[in-house]
This record gives structure tokens, sequence and C-alpha cells, in this order.
């Protein structure tokens, strides 16, 4: 179905328009295999550089398909290896910065439903957002552009990215993310914030500090050894005990699979990742010294930690 969607993407970027009507053509055209190959990816992208003002099904289209060539059409599924990730932020960096909605939600919507992408996809994802939050020129904002300022739409974004399970911290927030917080705060402190940003800026930060996690999601080469040993089909039932054996004796099932842990008490690990250790309150301590004042947004936070972990932070 190439060729069909080459011409009909032709037609509308000629057009320079698009209804509802053409991306419900487009989707017939497109996807009837339920696959979207290279050529048709590049098409998609360079319709969405060319459709100024496309309908909200376009950009719902645009997130759905663009996830799943990105995500879910290579093996092992679920994870993004680096050659889609490198194609990923050279089509959106064609035009030096996230141009779209569409792009955006994309960015995200892999974070979200990826197993694990490559590290330089995670910071990219991060500098976008940044980008368009400090800069106050981006595909968030509709009507006048306000520099300096988290708007509702661009809290909810943050929340999704932050918390994405392919996200730079899986399951908690990292440094890093917790560092890209404290630069958001600072650039637009005092600015006419959503509301909803101070209690992300609070729960983020704190769970950066009191909700440690030691799960890292499998790289893509073991997922795909782990792939492989699973759908192997040429060995008998007797054959694959016999090396099932063979592996449990070598150590290998156990590297492959990993060994259960000891089970931890539950009450003791709680009680762990709620205290501050000496090295994040330092960390936290630098944070809000940076600017030499303590504003509204760290005396919650701190607030935040005392009730949270039942002493002053530092």
């Amino acid at each position: 179905m190439t060729l069909p969607m080459i011409d009909l993407a032709d037609a509308l970027k000629a057009r320079a328009v698009m209804t509802a009507d053409d991306v419900l053509a487009i989707r017939r055209v497109a996807w009837p295999d339920g696959k979207i190959d290279a050529v048709e990816a590049d098409a998609i992208f360079a319709l969405n550089d060319a459709i100024a003002a496309p309908p909200a099904e376009w950009v719902a289209f645009f997130v759905e398909a663009i996830t799943a060539y990105v995500v879910q059409q290579q093996a092992p599924t679920g994870y993004v290896d680096d050659a889609k990730a490198a194609w990923l932020m050279a089509r959106i960096d064609a035009d030096g910065r996230v141009e779209s909605r569409a792009e955006l939600e994309t960015l995200v919507k892999i974070l979200e439903v990826a197993v694990n992408v490559p590290d330089k996809l995670k910071a990219y994802a991060l500098r976008q957002i940044e980008a368009v939050v400090t800069s106050g020129a981006g595909p968030t904002r509709s009507g006048t552009l306000d520099p300096g300022s988290i708007n509702a739409t661009e809290v909810t974004l943050l929340r999704r990215m932050l918390f994405a399970a392919a996200g730079d911290g899986p399951g908690c927030i990292s440094q890093g993310e917790a560092e890209l917080l404290f630069r958001l705060k600072a650039a637009t402190m005092g600015a006419a914030n959503a509301p909803e940003w101070k209690t992300l800026f609070v729960q983020a930060v704190g769970n950066h500090l009191m909700a440690h996690s030691d799960y890292q999601p499998l790289s893509r080469d073991r997922a795909g050894e782990l792939d492989a040993f699973m759908n192997d089909t040429h060995m008998s039932v007797g054959g694959f005990l016999g090396r099932m054996g063979q592996s449990l004796a070598s150590g290998a099932f156990l590297d492959l699979f990993g060994a259960k842990p000891a089970k931890p008490d539950h009450d003791a690990a709680v009680a762990a990742d709620r205290a501050i250790a000496p090295g994040e309150a330092a960390w936290l301590k630098a944070q809000v010294d940076a600017d030499g004042t303590l504003d509204d947004f760290e005396k919650a936070l701190l607030a935040f930690v005392a009730d949270e972990s039942g002493r002053p932070a530092f």
C-alpha cells in the first residue's frame, strides 16, 4: 500500500488542507494490514510537516501510526532500537525543533507504551518539553504565546513523561528528571503558571528522594535472547528439559532469567525509602541554595519531605 499512500499524501500536501474525511482515507490506505512501513512512516511525517492546521483526528492517527512503527514492528516487540530512535529524532529535528502537537504527543506516547528505549531518546524527549516550556513557543499552546510559564497542558505532558514506563527513571523519578524540574521552576518562577505545576514539582521531586526502586527493564539484547528461547519450537519437551538442566548446572539459565532475590521486609523497605540519605540531603540543599532564596515551591517540598520522612531533609 506504499504507492497509494504516497499519492494521497502528495495530493493533500498540494492542497495544504486536511479534513477528518481525509484522515479516514489515509487510515484505509496506509493501514489495511495493520503495519506502517518505512516509506509510509516518512510520508506521514512529511504530511504532518506540510499541514499547518490538521484536525484532531490527524493527531490521533499520527501518534498511533508512528508509535506502532517505532515500538511494535520489530523484535523484540516493545523495544525501540537505536536505528528507530535515530530516525525519529532526525524526523522531528528536520525543522529544528518539535513543530507540532502530534510530534510531542508521539514522543510521550512512545515512552508510555515501550518497555525500554535508548537513553539518548529519553534525554531527547526531556529536552523537547523543557524547550517548549522555557521558550513559550511550541505545539502545546494555542493563541498568544507566553514565554516562561507552564500551562495545564504542559503539566499533563510533563507528568506523563516523568512517570512513563520507559522514561529516564522507570518506577521512580531520576536525578536528571528532578534537576529538570528545578530548572523549570527557576525559569517560570513568578509567572502565571497552572496550579497543577506546584503539585507536580513537589510530588515528583519528593518521589526522587523517597521512592527508590532497583527495577530496570531488560535491555533490548537480553529481551531478544529471551524471545528466541521462548519461541524455539525445534526441541522436544524432553530436549527442552535436558537443556534446562544443563543451563541450571552452568548458571546460564539463571543468568538469562535472573535468580529470585530474597524477599525484603516490606515495612523496613518503605522506611528505608522514606529516609533521606546524607547524599540526597546534600543534593537537595545544593538545589535549594542555588539561587540564594527559599521560594514557595521549595518550602512546600521541604514540608512534604519532613512530613513523609518524619524529620527535616537537612
